[in-house]
């Protein structure tokens, strides 16, 4: 049976949502199995023409993909080699890279959601029978009866708080471990007083027990958190995805004999063979071989590098047209791809110290709460000598001022806020992305992929004759080169049909040539056809009749781009464009977006430099990139924002996602942060409010059971819908 024919399970949406295959520590076992990034792929199609793709090469015996991941794993027979998938895939238009699994963290998916919604629903479960039961006491059932209705209440409260409150018990244990306070610290002391004044008036044939407010305090609160959740994807860490797009494996030279080594074997000193389309393993210096380098990944220039013997390399920069001979300077730890991971992963945990709106609040209201229902409690004990009046007007105080409006005040806004962006072409991320984004006041673009499309295109063809079209499509056609292939495209778009050109070849590092009517015909650099440099990316053109044509090409800027620009400096915000591609095209773009602070040729250290001594003059800092090289700085950024056709590294690293072309939208998500955290600082009032009104009544013993769930639920719903105004 053929592979093309070989029977496979298809895609379904859970097996999209739940990533697949990822258990296996190995990123390339006896069993062969290949995982690769695709930063590309964005649709159902997509999925269907990757592994359809992949399942008629020879040596694939199953290949899934992860949508949400971006990510195919395919399990192949011994001798498949990554780099043959990649460019089957390239083939096919994807971009494609190879992930070492071994450097990645298992993962069951989305564990931590499904685990908030499991706790709800038993909540919300057990909530609804106990009020059920309550209806009854609130409606007179007196002496035995009540006792019984109780007694049952506790028995499905007991274990359901047990199990679903654990998030709270959790978050306050390490909290007091530490000796501090946070929301939860009320949360639980609420919880776990309601129950035991319940069970003790439960045991005292007592005429009020909080089993319902304790159960409607942990649903609301558990929403609030689950809300919270749905807000950012479940991201792992970028310098994680750094490190994982690290070259797993490469080709050692001994004796001038090539063995395929895992990287991590490898020695300074050593001799590799890099073929084109493999991506450097290690840093250091080419001794043999010509070609050309594409270290847009690395440093975001379009244009790739002419590389020869005696030139230095980088772990992570792509060869694209001849073998190389690499003697390795740098292994491990110690390349130039591994420190990024390392900037990426100090600012990380630099922005990780961030404060949100609700932590400021609680560290104010956590300590006011226990000392109000302290006082309730001594003041109550003092005036009536009664303990169990005292402490059931206590545990209704710590009831009443729970913040359970405060548990959904962040959550509900941001859930209100990411929807309306999501509809608007952005996805929100991280928790606190939205309020950071309010506060920016300075904007820093990358070009290439960012403010451009990031797929130079070739102008000013209709200067050339049908027949100079024909002879480039002709020697593009047989080019492995970029713009050689977006030549080709173009031309192949216009109609232009291939000359007769026999003996094609590619010529490392120079470009492609032939034979015509017994003339040589090339495409390539301008000192190896015979033309004059220019100040733009081009390639030149000699048909054998003594001309020679330059071909010029254009990044054209993202749709939307011009306007994102414009809408951001309208709103006071500065706008810089930060680039490590050259000068010329850099300053091109910038004078055409109006942008007046521009700076060329920027390696990664550089821009999260510069991003560093902003945030230390007191700048808040908006970050937007898609590249390798922008990864420090989008993690150091005080908010971040990549596009969904950046690599993964990126996308991991950013706090919002553009999921599609239009840059526009970046310019209203900052207006829109700031309604949000508006909203957000509304709800703290109308919290606020809502406990000025409620406390008197829970301090004047007036806050019976039903009292506090009706209060609770209507703090609850009026968060909610203020929070949904955003809409």
């Amino acid at each position: 049976m053929t592979a093309a024919l070989r029977p496979r399970a298809a895609a379904c949406p859970a097996c999209l949502v739940v990533p697949e295959g990822e258990a296996s520590p190995e990123p390339r076992t006896d069993r062969g199995r290949i995982a690769l990034s695709l930063p590309t792929i964005h649709c159902q199609a997509c999925i269907s023409k990757v592994e359809n793709g992949l399942a008629g090469v020879e040596g694939v015996k199953a290949a899934r993909v992860n949508l949400t991941q971006k990510r195919v794993t395919v399990d192949a027979a011994p001798g498949l080699t990554a780099s043959r998938l990649v460019d089957v895939l390239d083939g096919l238009g994807f971009e494609a890279h190879e992930l070492d699994l071994a450097t990645l963290s298992a993962t069951d998916g989305d564990r931590a959601g499904r685990e908030l919604l499991m706790r709800l629903a038993v909540a919300g479960f057990a909530a609804m029978n106990v009020m059920l039961l309550s209806v009854s006491v609130w409606s007179g059932a007196s002496d035995a009866t009540r006792d019984m209705f109780h007694w049952i209440s506790a028995g499905i409260a007991l274990p359901a708080i047990a199990f679903s409150a654990q998030p709270f018990f959790r978050n306050a244990w390490a909290a007091l471990r530490v000796g501090r306070l946070n929301m939860d610290v009320p949360i639980v002391l609420a919880i776990l007083l309601a129950l035991a004044t319940s069970l003790w008036e439960t045991s005292l044939s007592g005429a009020h027990a909080y089993f319902d407010a304790a159960l409607a305090l942990t649903f609301f609160l558990l929403a609030g958190r689950y809300l919270d959740h749905r807000t950012r994807a479940i991201a792992r860490s970028a310098a994680e995805e750094l490190a994982a797009l690290e070259v797993p494996r490469a080709m050692r030279l001994r004796n001038g004999v090539e063995e395929e080594v895992p990287a991590a074997d490898l020695r300074i000193g050593d001799l590799l063979m890099i073929r084109p389309g493999a991506r450097m393993p290690v840093d250091g210096e080419i001794v043999d071989g010509a070609s050309e380098l594409d270290r847009s990944l690395l440093t975001g220039e379009t244009v790739p590098v002419f590389a020869e013997p005696g030139q230095a390399v980088s772990a992570g920069e792509v060869n694209l047209t001849g073998p190389l001979t690499v003697r390795a300077l740098a292994v491990g730890e110690d390349t130039s791809l591994h420190r990024m991971a390392d900037l990426v992963a100090i600012a990380e945990s630099g922005r990780s110290r961030y404060t949100s709106l609700a932590d400021r609040a609680a560290k104010l209201y956590a300590p006011g709460v226990h000392i109000l229902s302290a006082l309730s409690f001594l003041g109550w004990l003092i005036y009536s000598g009664d303990m169990r009046t005292a402490l059931n007007i206590a545990a209704a105080v710590l009831i009443i001022t729970c913040p359970c409006a405060l548990g959904l005040a962040v959550p509900a806004v941001t859930t209100a806020a990411s929807g309306r962006l999501f509809r608007k072409g952005l996805l929100i991320k991280h928790a606190t992305a939205l309020e950071r984004l309010a506060e920016v006041d300075h904007v820093i673009f990358d070009k290439t992929g960012t403010l451009t499309e990031g797929r130079p295109q070739p102008v000013g063809l209709e200067g050339l004759s049908r027949d100079e079209l024909a002879v480039a499509l002709a020697l593009a056609a047989g080019s492995a080169h970029p713009l050689s292939m977006a030549m080709a495209r173009a031309l192949q778009a216009q109609g232009v049909a291939r000359a007769e050109v026999q003996g094609i070849r590619e010529v490392p590092g120079y470009g492609a040539e032939g034979r015509r009517g017994g003339q040589v015909v090339r495409l390539g650099r301008a000192d190896w056809v015979g033309g004059a440099a220019v100040d733009q990316t081009a390639t030149w053109l000699s048909t054998g009749n003594g001309a020679i044509r330059v071909i010029r090409f254009v990044d054209r800027p993202r749709p939307g781009a011009a306007e994102a620009v414009a809408a951001l400096q309208a709103a006071g915000k500065r706008v810089e464009l930060l680039s490590g591609d050259s000068r010329v095209p850099v300053e091109a773009l910038a004078r055409d977006l109006g942008i007046a602070d521009w700076s060329a040729s920027m390696r990664p250290e550089e821009k999260a430099a510069r991003v560093a001594a902003l945030s230390d003059e007191g700048h808040k800092v908006l970050m937007v990139g898609d590249g390798l090289n922008d990864t420090a700085a989008l993690a150091s950024a005080h908010v971040s924002i990549s596009p969904a056709s950046a690599l993964d590294a990126a996308r991991v690293a950013s706090d919002i996602v553009l999921l599609g072309s239009d840059l526009s939208p970046v310019g209203e998500a900052c207006a829109v942060a700031k309604k949000a955290t508006r909203r957000i600082r509304e709800n703290f009032r109308i919290a606020t409010v809502y406990n000025v009104i409620a406390v008197p009544l829970a301090v004047a013993g007036l806050a019976t059971p039903l009292i506090a769930a009706l209060a609770m639920s209507t703090s609850s719903i009026t968060v909610s819908l203020n929070a949904l105004r955003l809409r």
